[in-house]
């Protein structure tokens, strides 16, 4: 099982990276499907089948198909990929990279001067996932919701076009022909 971890570990970090660095952005989001699946699978090994389950279905299958389209339906010319290659000049890289140094000093600070503490093993059924999404976490569950609508509504409006007369009898009167 360690090497299979290692295996998805290592697909994740890879396809992660080639989604930051990639300069084409469909290919970015395919290369995100692969973290994402390589995500449930280290879920899936680390004794959390039902979180790997919902890591397939909702990100890698919902929410990253509804990016795919957006990126098709936005259909992004040279303009696109000449402002995706802007923000890949290194003085863009200065305030991620602080950010990750801060977060990685954070992990080794938190692995070097924390206790051990076993974790147990312990069957999680998919009823008590959801009585926890709909009482005690309700508001996070609200959250992410309202987030994913106006996400929605925001792909709309962008991908809305000019409203076309075909014929000049639906024309208003106010337009030239």
């Amino acid at each position: 099982m360690n090497i299979l971890f290692y295996i998805a570990a290592f697909a994740a970090v890879i396809s992660t990276v080639k989604v930051i660095i990639g300069k084409n952005a469909v290919h970015a989001l395919l290369y995100l499907i692969v973290s994402l699946l390589s995500v449930s699978v280290i879920f899936f090994i680390l004794g959390a089948p039902f979180v790997a389950a919902l890591e397939v279905i909702i990100y890698a299958g919902a929410i990253m198909v509804l990016f795919v389209f957006v990126i098709m339906m936005l259909n992004l010319s040279g303009d696109g990929v000449k402002k995706e290659s802007e923000l890949l000049m290194p003085t863009m890289w200065i305030g991620p990279s602080l950010v990750s140094m801060i977060l990685l000093a954070e992990m080794v600070y938190m692995l070097t001067h924390q206790a051990v503490v076993p974790m147990g093993i312990k069957e999680v059924p998919p009823g008590a996932v959801g009585e926890l999404m709909f009482s005690k976490y309700l508001l996070v569950v609200e959250l992410a919701a309202f987030l994913l609508t106006a996400g929605i509504i925001g792909a709309y409006h962008l991908g809305e076009k000019e409203m076309r007369i075909h014929n000049r009898y639906l024309m208003d009167e106010k337009q030239d022909l």
